[in-house]
């Protein structure tokens, strides 16, 4: 058994997890909710094992580093971080139905990243701009900030099919998910917690450039659209905190801060060419 052994099994129990929580939104059993956390856990533990096995297999190759080299590591580790923010959030929340809308996300990256057999199975070196430790610091800071970004996506997304429902006055409905007030809660402490994570991310990634290329800051595609998605959330922000901003108008700006998080992350790499086009 190899790396893409337990990654396999772990795209196969998140498609299964993400179909059993549409089933779990209409049909409230506890034991189901329950089913739910055993095989989130489950995949997360192949994912854990099948990411630590692949920084194994570089070490045996002569590579030695963490499996962020191309689209197919990135993917995997990305989607890793987003299970792992999940979990937390749920607990901490006491929400066991923000999963509905985030583990489409996280499904779809897996199988994604699984369509490229010869990424999947192939470890690659790192080229040598990527080769330091900061690759780590700034990488998983900017992973952990984006994971948080995707649940506060979910929590919009229910936010305003609630709201919606609820102002249509279909009770049966807009009962199926959690309050209002929770949603927005998540909403606004996911961002927040995300632009603290983007920001070190940033500050990292200038640091890892300068000593890279002997610059702070190029203005490269990835620089930019990663400081444009930070103003998005800097302006959710301080539309919430100045200006009292809450329900859907937040949502919709998280909306739009999280189509930033998939352009920086998915968009650049294939529209634009920069220092960062080897991701």
């Amino acid at each position: 058994m190899n790396s893409s052994f337990f990654l396999g099994i772990t795209t196969f129990m998140y498609l299964f997890t993400m179909a059993l929580y549409f089933y779990y939104l209409f049909f409230r059993n506890k034991i189901l909710g329950i089913f739910i956390k055993i095989t989130t856990i489950i995949g997360l533990l192949a994912h854990t094992t099948g990411l630590a096995m692949r920084w194994i297999e570089s070490y045996q190759l002569g590579y030695g580093h963490i499996p962020l080299s191309n689209m197919y590591e990135a993917l995997v580790s990305l989607s890793w971080c987003t299970v792992l923010v999940l979990i937390v959030m749920e607990r901490k929340y006491k929400s066991d139905i923000l999963g509905v809308f985030v583990f489409p996300i996280i499904s779809i990256a897996m199988a994604y990243a699984s369509l490229s057999p010869s990424v999947r199975d192939e470890i690659e070196p790192l080229i040598p701009a990527l080769q330091s430790n900061w690759l780590t610091y700034h990488v998983i800071t900017c992973f952990l900030g984006y994971a948080a970004f995707a649940i506060s996506f979910g929590a919009s997304l229910a936010y305003l099919i609630k709201n919606r429902k609820a102002k249509a006055s279909s009770e049966e409905s807009s009962g199926l998910l959690p309050d209002l007030n929770l949603l927005d809660e998540v909403i606004y402490k996911a961002n927040a917690v995300g632009f603290l994570l983007l920001g070190i991310g940033i500050i990292t990634g200038a640091v890892w450039a300068n000593y890279a290329w002997g610059s702070y800051w190029s203005w490269d595609p990835k620089e930019t659209w990663s400081l444009i998605t930070w103003f998005i959330y800097a302006t959710f922000l301080h539309a919430r905190l100045t200006r009292g901003w809450r329900g859907n108008k937040t949502a919709i700006l998280s909306i739009i801060g999280f189509c930033g998080v998939l352009f920086t992350f998915l968009g650049v790499n294939y529209v634009l060419s920069g220092l960062h086009s080897y991701a």
